[in-house]
């Protein structure tokens, strides 16, 4: 009779949620998916989406790729060219100061830098020398009752001021403080104030725009709005070859929804009411909950046979590399152990970073440090041994325990 009891469970799970679904059908309606995600794969109200997909339409000529890396280590920009651009719609820039002086570099070899977001960091607003007007920082967790959002363009640089607008959620904010002599304006929130500048960096600019919902489905799918969209990233050169689309500074925390809750498909079901008003669906699941576990309560009556102590499988490949490391120091073949041991680093590094390994030369030495983030110093000892053990006659024991305290050293980096 036990062994029939979990497929009884089941099957009266099964029921309860079918008995739910009929009785609550008629009073189930779509409602508005009101989650705030800013991510570029949402097709929701407040997702990116369309944002994402007309980019290939503004910057034909341009490639279109994503990031989720830090600023330096990006895979798909490089610190060093120009005629490149990011974008990054967040909730909240949260750049540290590191991360503030790689992107002002990136700016100055002649790249744009284009963000979004309803709030910046304290070093991000330090460096550039402008405040953030947080008076309703309220509004953005939802609590706000402004429930529409309207922006303007500014001439200069527009050929004329556009206004555009939407029904939807704000969650905008301006700048109170901004250096006026290296700031240009170039939009404004609807009390007049602004909430889009343009700051210059050697041959580059970074744009930064406080009404990230104005990149939203939702609002750019209103009316005519997609012109915003249109007008507002007309300021990046037209001339960029490459586009990144940035998601390194979303920030889920704040981007949640009101009150801090988040709809899944457990909760709604959780929540959902039948035609008398009832909970059909928790009532079930708490009942299956309670039955399964006075099952598990019967059956821990049942004593265990004892389990039968299982011997940890060797591993023959880490004795045998032992073996043969042993063999020839035994053997006094330093020289050979070490040209080996240069093999293997040698191979690991073509590998892992993808650096050529015929020439150990000073632009080896800086990409490697570059790439693993280890010293400078560390790095050159060990290419010089390497160049040294390849000539010298012989090696002292001391010498290869020296060597092999730097490769671990390297390797434990990783």
């Amino acid at each position: 009779m036990k062994k029939y009891i979990p497929y009884f469970l089941g099957g009266l799970l099964s029921a309860a949620i079918i008995v739910m679904l009929v009785t609550g059908k008629n009073k189930s309606r779509r409602q508005l998916d009101e989650r705030i995600t800013l991510r570029k794969q949402d097709k929701i109200p407040y997702g990116t989406w369309v944002a994402y997909k007309e980019l290939s339409d503004l910057f034909p000529n341009a490639a279109i790729y994503n990031n989720r890396n830090a600023p330096g280590y990006w895979d798909s920009l490089s610190m060093y060219d120009d005629g490149q651009a990011l974008i990054i719609i967040t909730g909240k820039f949260n750049a540290d100061e590191n991360e503030m002086k790689k992107l002002i570099s990136f700016i100055e070899k002649g790249n744009d830098v284009f963000v979004s977001a309803r709030t910046i960091s304290y070093s991000a607003g330090d460096l550039m020398d402008c405040r953030v007007n947080m008076d309703d920082i309220s509004s953005y967790y939802g609590n706000s009752e402004r429930d529409s959002l309207s922006v303007y363009l500014s001439a200069p640089p527009y050929e004329k001021n556009f206004n555009y607008a939407y029904p939807g959620k704000s969650l905008d904010a301006s700048f109170s403080i901004y250096d006026e002599l290296t700031t240009e304006v170039l939009g404004q929130d609807a009390q007049g104030r602004p909430n889009f500048i343009r700051l210059r960096a050697g041959k580059g600019n970074i744009f930064i725009h406080l009404a990230p919902m104005a990149f939203t489905n939702y609002f750019l799918l209103y009316k005519n709005n997609i012109g915003y969209y249109e007008k507002a990233l007309s300021v990046i050169n037209p001339a960029v070859t490459k586009i990144v689309w940035d998601e390194y500074y979303l920030n889920k925390k704040l981007l949640d929804e009101p009150n801090g809750k988040k709809k899944n498909w457990f909760t709604v079901l959780m929540n959902e009411k039948n035609g008398n008003g009832d909970h059909s669906f928790r009532a079930a699941f708490w009942l299956a909950i309670l039955l399964l576990l006075l099952y598990v309560l019967q059956e821990m009556r049942r004593k265990q046979r004892p389990i039968p102590v299982i011997k940890k499988p060797s591993n023959d490949s880490m004795d045998f590399v032992k073996t043969i490391g042993r063999l020839y120091y035994d053997k006094g073949d330093h020289k050979n152990l070490c040209r080996k041991m240069s093999s293997y680093f040698l191979e690991y590094v073509r590998n892992k970073y993808k650096l050529l390994t015929g020439e150990l030369d000073e632009e080896f030495i800086k990409n490697l440090q570059y790439k693993s983030g280890a010293g400078e110093q560390e790095l050159r000892d060990i290419v010089n041994f390497i160049k040294y053990s390849e000539d010298a006659p012989v090696l002292s024991d001391k010498q290869l325990a020296d060597f092999h305290r730097q490769l671990e050293s390297f390797y434990k980096k990783e």
